[in-house]
């Protein structure tokens, strides 16, 4: 079955600044500061990274933080772990909204 995400698509990444060099090198400098060793080590940028990439839902980042945590030394079971922190946040963030259908439904009901 043809897809629009294709896993061999992931290491042309690169390719996406051809026509603006100058554009995509600032994001991948950022990119490269942001993901360096700071306050937070490698390993654990490339978990929350995995987790906002389950959030997001982007295969392609899926595929890339997935091989990250484990050559960061991250295991199955953490990595498992920082994907039910994001759908537990998802969650809530979802069911706070509800709030927000209470108050319009409050306010049009007769």
């Amino acid at each position: 079955m043809e897809t629009y995400y294709k896993p061999e698509d992931l290491p042309k990444f690169g390719e996406i600044g051809q026509e603006a060099p100058g554009l995509s090198q600032k994001f991948f400098d950022y990119y490269g500061a942001v993901m360096a060793e700071g306050e937070l080590t490698e390993r654990e940028k490339a978990l929350i990274a995995l987790a906002v990439a389950h959030a997001i839902q982007c295969p392609y980042c899926i595929d890339a933080y997935t091989q990250a945590c484990l050559e960061k030394g991250s295991n199955l079971a953490e990595m498992t772990e920082a994907v039910h922190v994001v759908t537990a946040i998802r969650g809530g963030a979802s069911l706070i909204h509800g709030i927000q259908m209470r108050n319009v439904a409050q306010k049009l009901s007769f």
